[in-house]
């Protein structure tokens, strides 16, 4: 096995190689799951995503990559924030589930998650920023990308699973994806 280093686009071949493989490590996570209002549904956008696009996530290094399968290399970089010790961002092969503009956030009582303590409509204070791409859920939490109104937190493991970005980021990214593109979550 060599020792040397490999160049960027060489390690992201590989990884996105080994996340295939990669089995859901999710445990009970969220950063506040988000339900859109009655008059703000989800995207209903055609599972037709592009092939040749999706995401890659590396968590060590803080950074969301938009791929493009055609170039071989990230087609571009983005910094994030990921879930802190406890609410670990979950690992694997995923895909974009669920796509809301300007999503309202429901601050969920940690005490019974059946309660809502108050809800966020879209705005500078909401925490989801001004995009939201859903693409992992279990029982009781959700997690996704999404915008966020703290840029300097970005860099850090601060989130409650999710992953945060710029909010010009967040809605570049939002507007090159599909429902159904791949996002591939490596260690």
């Amino acid at each position: 096995m060599s020792t040397a280093p490999q160049t960027a686009p060489s390690r992201l071949r590989s990884l996105h190689a080994a996340a295939i493989a990669l089995v859901v490590s999710a445990g009970p996570t969220a950063c506040g799951v988000t339900f859109p209002a009655p008059d703000r549904e989800p995207q209903a956008a055609a599972r037709d995503a592009r092939p040749s696009t999706y995401l890659v996530l590396h968590l060590n290094e803080r950074r969301l990559y938009l791929m493009r399968e055609d170039a071989g290399v990230p087609a571009e970089s983005f910094p994030i924030a990921i879930g802190r010790a406890g609410h670990e961002t979950p690992t694997g092969r995923f895909a974009v589930e669920e796509m809301v503009e300007h999503p309202d956030f429901d601050e969920i009582d940690p005490d019974d998650r059946s309660r809502v303590r108050r809800k966020i409509p879209p705005g500078p204070d909401n925490p989801l920023g001004e995009r939201w791409l859903g693409f992992a859920h279990g029982d009781g939490w959700t997690v996704g990308i999404h915008g966020t109104p703290h840029p300097e937190l970005l860099g850090k493991a601060v989130s409650g699973g999710c992953i945060r970005m710029r909010n010009a980021d967040v809605i570049h990214v939002y507007d090159s994806v599909r429902l159904g593109t791949p996002v591939i979550v490596t260690p």
